[in-house]
């Protein structure tokens, strides 16, 4: 029980008083509620508490990132899930793509500290459901380093590493990773380090991707716990992907390609049985047909809202969780302005808003990651990445997974 509203009150009525849980309803499978027609009629049939249940999504857990979104809102936001801010006599900029469900409350730390500061700064912090065009049109628009944000916070291997886009400015040495010292114990050991050998790029925090199986869907297979398992024959056409998420989707093709290579890519695109939202993944847990995926490609995040004693099994694949960095990009350029809005970004204060109780782990070293030891995780690593062209080998994956899929 909260103090905003009944679990038992309709759709229409919650979201009609609290029109930001639209999209955090919409984003969980209820796309419907974006058409305010839809919202009208069937909202005003359906409580919250059927609604919810009916995706076979987690009542409790919901509810809790419902508040959550009541509370964090802020008039920072606007209608387009944009948060900017413009002027001419800004001392530095950032530009930066926000993972939904851990964005209101950045917002409201960011906001925090802006207000803190004396000088002002330019800012444009979209949320991922929004895609990237704003970093990506300055970036393509850039001739030169100067043309470019301070500052830039997003996921995505294709953003910074194609040639194409940040790649012609990072081998020109325009960023610097200010971080000293090491990293988070969980990211920074003898089987994987998430600082740049070249010191050029930071890594603020990663978005882990695990697998979740249903078992009445499985049948007599075996259960997969590995990504080589999924590679097998018998999970053809049984498989669903976030290709939606296209930085999730490069950072799954990257990991497979560069640890696997291209005969994985291809057996993973006869795997693709569908593309899904991972909340739609996990509402298909109660159902038994053959649209529904044996397995599902998703964050671990989304794992959490799983019921306890359901017919889905969390697998954390026993070769890694591919991981899809959330990268920090620093300018050289302008360092003494942006200062104290990179420590901020680097802080213990902001690792423990992103990392969401250690569902997406940090970099920061004082963050508890809360990962067990056989947590690990799989990547490409710094050494592929910076002797390869990641654009094209994104292309490539891309154009192997595709045509296996057809």
């Amino acid at each position: 029980m909260n103090k905003y509203f009944d679990i038992k009150d309709k759709v229409y009525d919650i979201t009609e008083k609290y029109p930001e849980l639209i999209e955090v309803l919409a984003n969980a499978g209820f796309e419907n509620l974006r058409n305010d027609m839809m919202r009208k009629s069937m909202g005003k049939l359906l409580s919250l508490e059927m609604a919810l249940k009916s995706k076979n999504i987690n009542v409790e857990v919901f509810e809790k990132q419902l508040v959550e979104a009541i509370e964090r809102k802020t008039i920072m936001t606007d209608n387009n899930g944009i948060i900017r801010n413009m002027d001419e006599n800004a001392k530095t900029s950032i530009k930066g793509i926000l993972p939904c469900p851990v964005r209101m409350q950045f917002i409201e730390k960011f906001e925090q500290f802006v207000e803190s500061q004396d000088y002002e700064i330019n800012y444009n912090l979209n949320a991922a459901s929004m895609g990237m065009e704003a970093i990506e049109e300055e970036i393509r628009n850039a001739k030169t380093g100067d043309d470019l944000s301070d500052i830039y916070m997003s996921a995505g291997f294709n953003l910074f590493f194609d040639k194409n886009m940040m790649g012609r400015f990072r081998e020109s040495g325009v960023f610097v990773d200010y971080r000293q010292g090491k990293l988070n114990k969980s990211l920074d050991n003898e089987r994987i380090s998430l600082k740049d050998p070249k010191g050029e790029y930071s890594i603020i925090g990663i978005v882990p991707a695990i697998f979740i199986v249903n078992t009445d869907v499985l049948g007599e297979r075996e259960m997969p716990t590995s990504w080589k398992d999924l590679f097998k024959p018998e999970f053809e056409n049984s498989i669903a992907l976030p290709t939606a998420d296209l930085d999730m989707f490069n950072a799954i093709m990257l990991g497979i390609y560069s640890n696997y290579g291209k005969e994985a890519v291809e057996a993973l695109g006869r795997g693709l049985l569908k593309s899904m939202h991972p909340a739609q993944m996990v509402k298909t847990g109660a159902r038994k047909d053959m649209a529904t995926p044996v397995i599902s490609i998703m964050p671990y995040f989304f794992s959490k809202t799983i019921k306890e004693n359901s017919n889905l099994t969390v697998v954390w694949p026993k070769d890694g969780a591919i991981i899809s960095p959330v990268f920090l990009l620093t300018k050289k350029q302008n360092y003494e302005n942006s200062k104290k809005l990179i420590d901020f970004l680097f802080s213990k204060e902001v690792a423990d808003v992103l990392g969401a109780e250690g569902m997406f782990p940090q970099t920061n070293p004082e963050y508890d990651n809360k990962l067990d030891d056989n947590k690990t995780f799989l990547w490409a690593g710094w050494d592929f990445i910076h002797s390869n062209d990641i654009g094209e080998i994104l292309r490539n994956t891309e154009k192997w997974f595709y045509n296996q899929a057809e």
